[in-house]
C-alpha cells in the first residue's frame, strides 16, 4: 500500500498544495482553468521544507479524501483505521502543523463551536451551514474581498491577515421541505 496520495496543482504559479485541490475542484467547475499535475504529501512535504512522517502522509491523505468537514477526532478515526499506532496526540501535531503551512484551515462551523478541519482554501470560499441538517457549503464570491477592502482602506486601517466568513441558514434541500410542510 502506498502512502501517497495524488492531489492537484496548477502548472501556473499556485504556492500551496490546498491551492492546487481547490483549483482542481474549480477546474471541475471550469474547465478553461489550466492544466494541472500531481502533488503527494510527501513532496508536499519536502516542499515546505518538513520531515516526511507516516503520521503526517496518513493524516493528509485523510484530508484529501474527505468529502466533507472533520473534526480532530473523525480525522483520528479514519488514520487509525489505517495505522492504529497513531494516536490523536500525532493527528493534532499534524493538522496544526498543515494549518501553519497554509495546507490546512481550521474552522468553526455552527453554533455547537466544534473546529473542523479541511484543506485550506483561499478566504473568498466561504461556508454555507444549514442549521437543519448540518451540510456545509462553500461558495465563492466577492463578499471577503469586499470586506478586507473595506477594513484595510483610511478609516480602519486594519490589515487583516485571514477571514473566516460563516453563513447559517437553510440549505436548498431543507428551505424546500419546510416551504412544503
Amino acid at each position: 500500500m502506498s502512502l501517497t496520495r495524488p492531489i492537484w496543482r496548477s502548472t501556473d504559479a499556485v504556492t500551496s498544495a490546498s491551492q492546487r485541490h481547490h483549483l482542481q475542484n474549480d477546474q471541475a467547475l471550469c474547465p478553461s482553468i489550466g492544466s494541472v499535475t500531481t502533488l503527494d504529501a510527501e513532496e508536499m512535504l519536502r516542499h515546505h521544507g518538513q520531515r516526511v512522517t507516516a503520521a503526517r502522509v496518513i493524516v493528509w491523505n485523510v484530508l484529501i479524501d474527505a468529502d466533507e468537514h472533520l473534526t480532530a477526532e473523525s480525522v483520528a478515526e479514519r488514520v487509525a483505521a489505517v495505522d492504529p499506532s497513531i494516536n490523536l496526540a500525532s493527528v493534532y501535531r499534524s493538522l496544526s502543523l498543515f494549518e501553519e503551512l497554509g495546507e490546512a484551515r481550521h474552522s468553526h462551523l455552527g453554533a455547537d463551536r466544534i473546529g473542523y478541519w479541511e484543506i485550506g482554501h483561499p478566504d473568498e470560499h466561504f461556508h454555507l451551514v444549514c442549521r437543519n441538517c448540518g451540510r456545509v457549503d462553500h461558495h465563492r464570491g466577492t463578499l471577503v474581498q469586499q470586506i478586507t477592502d473595506h477594513l484595510g482602506g483610511k478609516e480602519h486601517g486594519f490589515l487583516p491577515e485571514q477571514v473566516e466568513l460563516t453563513v447559517t441558514g437553510l440549505c436548498r434541500d431543507c428551505h424546500g421541505h419546510s416551504a412544503t410542510g
